[in-house]
């Protein structure tokens, strides 16, 4: 996967934010299906910001925890128009002050949107990781940290982004398909299954 991207269709580090908030507990292909519809309502974080949750809700619905991710992105907008203006802040310490996002949240929109060396690790980046032994936690920080001593920061995005999508369509977390495994021969896991 030489260029291997967020699947969650975006077109603003805004976007992006929402779309990645909205993905907890739910597919990105979910989440594709709801965004066009949320970002044709609410252009802009401000739009969002007074936004009526009911309806809001509505929108989201189909994502899961609907409630929850709508009072968050709500918050988010808010916290966005009157503390940044408007713009997504370009820095972790920024991004997890925010309603809703945590440090896998940031990691997207740092590494994605704003092309900054980051390491998402969802379910799929820790059971990859663990099953190649690059880690042997399962603690989100630390795995982070494990991984970010294994390489440069330029390829931090990429190879979190690797792994992830290699977690989501491969190395998947029942049966993992070893028969179409492109890292096969480098796997040591005990779920490793004969081709």
């Amino acid at each position: 996967m030489p260029d291997a991207t967020v699947e969650l269709s975006h077109d603003s580090p805004w976007q992006l934010l929402v779309a990645t908030i909205l993905s907890a507990q739910s597919t990105d292909k979910r989440v594709n299906l709801v965004t066009p519809a949320l970002f044709a309502r609410y252009k802009t974080p401000s739009d969002l910001a007074s936004a009526n949750l009911t309806e809001l809700e509505e929108i989201v619905r189909s994502t899961g925890f609907y409630k929850s991710k709508a009072k968050n992105i709500a918050a988010c907008a808010q916290a966005i128009t009157a503390r940044y203006g408007g713009r997504v802040p370009e820095r972790m310490e920024d991004l997890v002050t925010l309603p809703g996002v945590g440090r896998k949240t940031a990691n997207v929109v740092l590494g994605q949107a704003f092309g900054q060396p980051a390491i998402v690790v969802d379910t799929h980046v820790k059971r990859v990781a663990n099953r190649l032994k690059l880690t042997g936690s399962e603690d989100p920080d630390q795995i982070e940290q494990d991984l970010q001593r294994l390489l440069p920061p330029s390829q931090w995005t990429g190879f979190s982004e690797r792994l992830l999508l290699h977690g989501r369509y491969t190395c998947i977390a029942r049966k993992p398909l070893c028969n179409r495994c492109r890292i096969y021969d480098d796997c040591d896991s005990k779920e490793k299954r004969p081709r």
